[in-house]
């Protein structure tokens, strides 16, 4: 997979992709990066990137313009029609089943916004996606686009060795994670002693596995009754 990121700061991701899986992978060419400073592509004195925007309201955007020519830049590059995703709080929310949609793919450009975004006309011109990760709003697309890019290089074939626990991470099959625990197996906090539960240091394994996916189903309906409501109608369904 080859991810190129449109931005205005690209000295941002040089720290989390060099670091721990996300570096390794990097290293073993399991995925490469093009980081592409958008600004490089404007042609005024003072290389601005954003302005005003039509009918008068507060903030400024990135300019048409400027981003297209950086996005042919980009697509020329790459040699191919890539997948083009800006990260927006208009976007329709990330689950990980898009996340396993994207790592599928072979080429993905992702555009950062600032200011208040960027110009319709690209959105519109290059059938860009809009995607968001979560109700709240950023400064910039940065940290949305770490975010993305970290869920889906895990998923890539190479990048983590114990791909067979897979299923049982959160949100697959519509639950969220058991409870987690390592030695010792009785440990005093606050005067109170807190064991494992016995279940998990039977050896049993149907046992465990038993244990775990209902401590599963429980925690996913107390914390996320919206993910609950689908397990059970995926239930039923069946």
């Amino acid at each position: 997979m080859h991810i190129t990121i449109l931005t205005l700061f690209p000295e941002i991701f040089n720290g989390v992709f060099e670091s721990s899986i996300l570096g390794k992978s990097l290293v073993n060419h399991t995925w490469s990066l093009d980081l592409v400073n958008i600004r490089d592509f404007a042609e005024s004195k003072n290389k601005e990137v954003d302005d005003k925007t039509y009918g008068g309201g507060r903030g400024r955007i990135i300019r048409a313009d400027v981003l297209a020519k950086c996005l042919d830049n980009a697509i020329l590059k790459i040699g191919e029609t890539p997948r083009i995703i800006y990260t927006s709080p208009r976007g329709k929310l990330i689950t990980q089943n898009k996340i396993r949609e994207l790592s599928d793919s072979q080429n993905i450009i992702f555009i950062c916004g600032r200011y208040e975004g960027i110009d319709q006309r690209i959105i519109d011109a290059y059938n860009v996606e809009e995607i968001s990760i979560g109700d709240f709003v950023l400064t910039g697309g940065e940290i949305p686009v770490m975010a993305i890019v970290d869920a889906v290089v895990r998923l890539l074939p190479g990048t983590i060795k114990n791909t067979e626990f897979d299923d049982e991470e959160s949100f697959n099959n519509n639950l969220l994670e058991y409870d987690q625990f390592t030695i010792p197996a009785d440990v005093q906090i606050n005067g109170k002693v807190f064991s494992v539960p016995r279940e998990l240091t039977s050896g049993n394994h149907s046992v465990i596995q038993k244990y775990r996916y209902e401590n599963s189903k429980i925690i996913t309906a107390k914390k996320r009754p919206d993910i609950w409501a689908k397990f059970v109608k995926s239930k039923f369904e069946k």
